[in-house]
């Protein structure tokens, strides 16, 4: 055949640590049909400061891949929601063999077509809080690149029709495939007319939407005579491969004919005809009833055709009890995004009679519903069983529904097939189930209802179970609960929605509390957080006392704003909110810059130059607002503002130390008690915000941090200001009846004495 390659690939991405399934990234491809290999070239790379980081230590990177739908992961190893489905994915782990980049190599043969999904994250790191900005981050960055080589023209067989094929001696394999409808029971596959020097040295393989692998469904054509291959139960609307292999070293050219059989489950006695399109193909609707919109039982296997080029309609032997059985549409209803709700037409309530399974439908949009959580409830209606000991089976399978005959053991399972059972009894009379990233495509769910007796399970007679049937998509399980939140998240054009927990909460749904905090750590840390900033309140008291009224208003409005901002911010159920999360937040961050602004301001003695002082601490507030709503987390909101004030600070001491030509402040138990200790408080406040706080102790530290920056607002706030040594007017000379008073206003200062002249001659 001839051989194509396509190429994708994706733009490079920051990975972060694994915290939730919200902190990973999801990268989307598609893999067309007939692709007999693909190869995934995963290429990370570190980053530091736009530089290569060679200096980043190594860091495992663990990548997963599934095809149909993400991959449903747990790292963590926590516990699942129950009645939860976990569906497998494919996990490697790439390691560094190079000081700042690596390679990895992942082959998929014969692929799945259709949509393929890869996630890749990095270890759990011990959650560390640091500054924005603080310094270099290292980055490590991910980039996947896809190459597919898929077969073009390969041959497909037509059922009922015989193809004949020779295979050259340098040959080893011919490729078919044949397209299944909808409907459709059985699929038999036949070799005829196989001559070779040995026999018929070939191999038969078959398998659904790719081609066969060595462990397909095989079968040697020298061990079986006729070379029958049947597949039960095969996959609606898809492709069948077929390949036929021959043994190594056969020598000369082995000639065959390849037929392939459909069996319709509308006409379980006779096979397909060819050119006859199903009701699936000319888009008839699944009625109830209607030989179309047929579910399947248990086909008999149907005779070999004759050795002939044109189609043969094949007799079969019916078994008792085998039939074919309506498949009941639902109606699909959107209400939101992954919020979608699938009504049973003259449901909800399901009547499942004894002598046959009731069969429906739950259609998923590809893409679209991938993303979601399938929900499936039954809930039985004990009164409708008559005192009747019945258990009610139910089977979920994807893209074909499966209704097994045999009473003894019900399962959902096949050779080829795997689905989801759940049952309900007069005892358990609800059952749930709950599958994460559903694959797309058409979902069957068959119930059935048995009556259990000391042999077994065994039909039941006159008795019609009443069930109670909900189905519908959801973003999270149960909503993440209460200590969880439920992430809308997008990667390019995929959408695909996560819970991030919180409180100690994990797992998939948020319900794994092995390690949750309690009730009583939450509100311990909430009491910690909201009453430290009561540390402001020595503060004020100075302030007020020293007459710095506005630097009094700026710790109040800290203060405040402080304390139900973390009353706000809390993981937890404690919480408690009086203004948006968002407002709160940013009064408190203005409020500890501006409490730093003015403390600072305050310190440079500045208040003598009134009108000056005032436009400084106007823009202060100002400048910070700005940059606040710009980076609300960046290292130089609280850097830049203050050195800014620490420099307008230390312009002023030099200045008056100069002009006074002695130290400024003068006394030294004013370095030795305030301002020393006041700087090596505020030193280990930032050091201990900036290089120990993390996730874990985040509690205590942020409160520590908010009792050692009020203490040092109290030590390094200058005491009250001196009030100026004024001359006042002169006393009064009592003399012949005349007094000389002096200009007052030219004792203030608010006159040119050179132009002043003494104009207050008194008359006594």
């Amino acid at each position: 055949g001839l051989f194509v390659t396509d190429y994708f690939t994706r733009t490079p991405r920051k990975l972060s640590p694994f915290r939730s399934f919200a902190s990973i990234e999801l990268f989307h491809f598609h893999i067309p049909e007939d692709t007999v290999i693909a190869v995934w070239n995963l290429i990370t790379f570190k980053e530091q400061g736009g530089t290569f980081g060679d200096q980043c230590p190594d860091r495992s990177i663990t990548v997963y891949f599934r095809s149909g739908a993400p991959s449903v992961i747990n790292p963590l190893h926590t516990h699942f929601p129950r009645d939860t489905a976990v569906p497998g994915s494919f996990a490697l782990t790439l390691t560094w063999t190079l000081p700042n980049r690596t390679t990895g190599v992942f082959n998929v043969t014969s692929p799945l077509p259709g949509d393929w999904f890869l996630a890749a994250h990095l270890p759990k790191d011990e959650g560390k809080i640091s500054v924005k900005g603080l310094y270099e981050e290292c980055q490590y960055l991910f980039q996947p690149q896809l190459i597919v080589q898929r077969l073009v023209n390969i041959a497909v067989l037509y059922p009922g029709h015989v193809t004949e094929q020779s295979m050259a001696p340098h040959n080893r394999s011919c490729l078919y495939k044949v397209f299944v409808p909808s409907y459709t029971s059985r699929v038999l596959v036949e070799v005829l007319r196989c001559r070779g020097a040995e026999g018929c040295p070939l191999w038969l393989r078959v398998r659904a939407k790719a081609p066969p692998l060595h462990n397909s469904t095989t079968l040697d054509c020298r061990e079986h005579t006729p070379c029958q291959l049947a597949q039960d139960l095969p996959f609606w609307q898809h492709w069948y491969y077929v390949l036929v292999e021959k043994h190594p070293g056969v020598p000369g050219t082995v000639s065959f004919q390849v037929t392939v059989q459909l069996t319709d489950c509308s006409r379980p006695s006779l096979a397909r005809p060819p050119f006859l399109p199903s009701s699936a193909s000319m888009n008839m609707p699944h009625s109830f009833g209607s030989a179309g919109g047929l579910a399947l039982g248990d086909s008999p296997p149907p005779t070999s055709p004759n050795d002939t080029k044109h189609p043969v309609p094949i007799p079969v032997t019916s078994h008792a009890g085998e039939r074919c059985w309506p498949v009941r549409p639902t109606l699909r209803n959107e209400l939101d995004t992954f919020s979608v709700h699938f009504y049973i037409f003259f449901g909800p309530n399901v009547s499942v009679p004894p002598d046959r399974p009731a069969v429906f439908v739950i259609n998923l949009l590809p893409v679209l519903d991938s993303g979601g959580v399938l929900n499936l409830e039954l809930r039985l209606n004990v009164s409708s069983l008559c005192g009747e000991n019945v258990t009610v089976f139910g089977c979920l399978n994807h893209e074909v529904p499966l209704t097994s005959s045999d009473n003894t053991s019900v399962t959902c399972e096949t050779e080829s097939l795997a689905g989801f059972l759940l049952s309900v009894n007069a005892t358990a009379s609800l059952s749930r189930l709950r599958i994460p990233y559903p694959q797309t495509g058409s979902w069957y769910l068959s119930l059935r209802s048995l009556c259990a007796t000391e042999h077994g399970f065994e039909p039941c007679t006159n008795v019609t179970a009443e069930v109670y049937l909900r189905a519908y998509l959801s973003p999270c399980i149960n909503d993440c609960g209460i200590y969880g939140q439920c992430k809308l998240l997008r990667t390019n054009n995929y959408l695909y929605a996560a819970c991030e927990c919180k409180a100690g909460w994990n797992g998939w749904g948020c319900t794994d509390n092995a390690e949750a905090f309690s009730y009583g750590f939450q509100l311990l840390s909430t009491l910690l957080l909201c009453l430290s900033n009561v540390m402001f309140v020595p503060p004020v008291a100075i302030a007020v006392r020293s007459h710095y009224l506005l630097e009094a208003a700026v710790y109040i409005f800290t203060m405040f704003f402080s304390t139900f901002y973390h009353a706000c911010d809390q993981p937890g159920i404690v919480v408690f909110c009086i203004m948006e999360y968002d407002v709160l937040q940013f009064c408190d961050f203005l409020g500890s810059l501006m409490s730093v602004w003015v403390t600072v301001i305050a310190m440079a003695r500045l208040q003598p130059i009134v009108k000056q002082a005032s436009v400084l601490y106007l823009l202060g507030a100002m400048l910070l607002s700005m940059a606040l709503q710009m980076d609300r987390h960046g290292l130089w909101n609280l850097l830049g503002p203050s050195l800014f004030a620490l420099g307008i600070m230390a312009v002023a001491w030099t200045a008056r130390t100069i002009r006074r030509r002695h130290c400024y402040p003068p006394t030294w138990k004013r370095w030795a008690f305030y301002l020393c200790p006041g700087a090596l408080i505020a030193a280990a406040a930032v050091l201990l915000y900036a290089f120990v706080e993390t996730e874990e102790n985040y509690f205590y530290i942020h409160s520590i941090w908010h009792l050692l920056i009020a203490g040092s607002v109290g030590f390094l706030l200058p005491p009250r200001a001196k009030p100026s040594r004024r001359l006042g007017p002169l006393p009064r000379r009592k003399g012949c009846g005349y007094q000389l008073c002096v200009n007052e206003q030219e004792e203030l200062g608010l006159v040119d004495p050179a132009v002043a002249s003494i104009n207050s001659i008194c008359t006594s």
